[in-house]
């Protein structure tokens, strides 16, 4: 008799299952500009709710997307893309279908230069996010970026936010905090809020800048200490790494 043959899955990767419905798509598509609620998404995809929540339910058991309560207000809730999960998972799927397809990095000089793209950060403190995702934007993507950072209520910067870019090799302990309205009037092409509370007074800046929305802890308000700053500065420095990536391999608006 002839030995049985072994099955063979044929199921698709599983990112397409997870990623390939329309909706699962259109939602990832959004989160990937910034964190948004629940209410924001449905208007966003034109579905119900309903609709929405089960998909986003779908792509977090997946962990394509992740949650957190809003420190502005406990009854919402931010949904957050984790885009280098996405990543590893689009990669293994092209090597699925044919090794071949195994990403591989983006040729030297295959980069255009352009005009500087001007970001300013903000959060309630200006004592630690901000300065933080300031000081991780500016080392990455150097003369690309024109960066700046501020808050609604500065404070002094905070020691362990100094201690922990210490860590990353970046010395930020002469830096001071700003008002917000040392900027107004000013020109960008992004502005990056980094808390919920400052979301939802930010000023509106000349020249219709992108607006992206981070919802990112206070590491401040956490009995952790300067663990909690650590992870801010991890989850920072994952997403900057990506916006630096965008920045550098895109044409900038004049």
């Amino acid at each position: 008799m002839a030995d049985n043959p072994t099955p063979v899955d044929l199921a698709p990767p599983a990112f397409l299952q997870l990623a390939g419905n329309a909706v699962r798509w259109l939602l990832l598509t959004e989160l990937a500009r910034g964190d948004l609620r629940v209410g924001e998404l449905t208007a966003k995809v034109g579905q119900p709710q309903n609709a929405v929540s089960y998909h986003l339910g779908r792509l977090r058991a997946g962990g394509l997307v992740s949650m957190r309560r809003s420190s502005a207000d406990q009854r919402d809730t931010y949904y957050h893309a984790e885009l280098t999960r996405c990543g590893e998972l689009l990669a293994a799927t092209g090597v699925a279908l044919h090794p071949g397809l195994a990403t591989s990095p983006t040729p030297p000089g295959g980069r255009r230069r352009g005009a500087r793209i001007r970001v300013l950060f903000l959060c309630t403190g200006n004592s630690a996010r901000s300065q933080i995702a300031e000081a991780l934007l500016t080392h990455g993507a150097g003369d690309r970026v024109e960066v700046d950072s501020a808050g609604s209520h500065p404070k002094d910067l905070h020691p362990n936010a100094v201690r922990v870019m210490r860590e990353y090799g970046i010395d930020i302990s002469g830096r001071r905090a700003k008002h917000l309205d040392e900027y107004a009037g000013r020109r960008f092409d992004q502005v990056i809020t980094l808390c919920d509370k400052v979301r939802e007074v930010c000023p509106e800046f000349p020249g219709g800048p992108e607006a992206i929305h981070w919802s990112i802890p206070d590491p401040a308000a956490d009995p952790a200490g300067c663990a909690a700053f650590r992870r801010v500065a991890a989850d920072l420095h994952t997403r900057i790494g990506l916006l630096t990536h965008r920045i550098t391999t895109s044409t900038t608006k004049g």
